[in-house]
């Protein structure tokens, strides 16, 4: 198996000594147990020691040092069958990661600051299977806590799918929702971790998954849910794509939920409406329509045709608009006509340039049921 993402942890318990003495020692609920580390063990320990930000500014010459001693403790095996031990369960303490800085969203902005504790719970023994990655900043300010749904392939793997994160401040009576629109991330949402050596105390434990770097599908819909960075995003999303040599994107049919665009919405919602500014639109047939919830079961309703005009680049027609309310509709006598430039598309997310010279992401939503 491929070196993607190894992860090295001890329960929170676990004091490492910065001397290379075999007895460490455990200090937990108000007393001090004495814990032996075997020989290969000490070995890991003492190669780690010195390394900061869990790896962020280890040298070539530390890192081929870990590696080593990690392969002889995956060699020797530790306890067999890792997923199926009471042992693994509980709460674990990162102590080292291969790629601090580019994987997941939580460990990207926080594991490689040694100011704050990062956390790995592991409970698969319980009604709901969880695997839980958690920042705690201190005691009197909170942590950020970003869940996944697990379960168990075999002795060694879990499988995972992060659904749902949220920071629990001190001063604050609730939480507050981390913005990662997981659903929306479909399969990159999902994860697996091998657990390739457990020690037989219970305390140190080796892991290897595959979140690696950051999707560019990803990070732009990460970036849109906090707001920031997605322009730079959009035009990573897009030169990638440009420079895969894959055909030119074609306007896809289905429906398309309206994530985020470039212009600021006036005070006129029928206005907003018919610029595609929010909503969402349904393509078929080689028809296109924009959908608006209102208030009270009423919608805005707007349709048109398309027609393929040249690279990318379609000439859109929209002259059909009504508030509905069950059966009945109002006709409005709105048009609009534009040219949609489609910038990237693929089978979930869709950037494009619109009315006005607008950028555009939508997120097919229909895909996703």
């Amino acid at each position: 198996m491929a070196l993607n993402l190894l992860n090295l942890g001890f329960h929170p318990s676990t004091l490492v000594s910065p001397k290379p003495l075999k007895d460490r020692f455990v200090l937990g609920c108000s007393r001090v147990q004495q814990i032996s580390f075997t020989e290969s063990e000490n070995s890991l320990i003492e190669a780690l020691l010195g390394i900061q930000g869990r790896g962020r500014s280890s040298s070539p010459q530390q890192l081929n040092a870990v590696e080593r001693a990690v392969q002889v403790l995956e060699r020797l095996g530790g306890v067999p069958d890792p997923t199926n031990s009471n042992l693994i369960e509980g709460r674990w303490q990162l102590i080292f990661t291969t790629r601090p800085g580019t994987a997941s969203p939580i460990q990207r902005t926080f594991v490689g600051v040694d100011f704050f504790s990062v956390f790995q719970e592991v409970y698969l023994r319980t009604n709901d299977p969880r695997v839980c990655n958690i920042v705690s900043f201190s005691d009197a300010i909170g942590e950020l806590k970003v869940e996944a749904a697990a379960s168990i392939e075999d002795g060694k793997r879990i499988l995972f799918r992060f659904d749902r994160a949220a920071f629990s401040f001190k001063f604050l009576p609730f939480k507050v929702p981390y913005p990662v629109p997981f659903k929306l991330l479909g399969d990159e949402a999902k994860g697996w971790l091998d657990t390739t050596y457990l020690s037989n105390s219970g305390n140190l434990r080796i892991s290897r998954g595959n979140k690696k770097q950051t999707e560019p599908r990803q990070k732009l819909l990460t970036a849109i849910s906090s707001g920031k960075g997605i322009k730079e995003a959009i035009e990573e999303l897009i030169s990638l794509k440009q420079n895969s040599g894959q055909e030119e994107p074609e306007l896809e049919e289905g429906e398309w939920q309206m994530m985020w665009n470039s212009q600021t919405v006036t005070d006129s919602w029928i206005e907003n409406a018919v610029n595609g500014l929010m909503g969402k639109q349904i393509i078929k047939d080689g028809r296109i329509k924009i959908l608006v919830d209102i208030l009270l079961g009423l919608k805005f309703s707007m349709t048109g045709n398309f027609v393929k005009t040249g690279s990318r680049l379609y000439d859109v027609t929209m002259d059909d608009a009504a508030i509905i309310g069950g059966p009945f509709g109002y006709p409005l006598q709105v048009k609009n006509k534009f040219i949609l430039e489609l910038l990237y598309s693929d089978e979930k997310l869709r950037v494009s340039r619109g009315y006005n010279n607008i950028l555009f992401v939508h997120a097919r939503t229909d895909a996703l049921r």
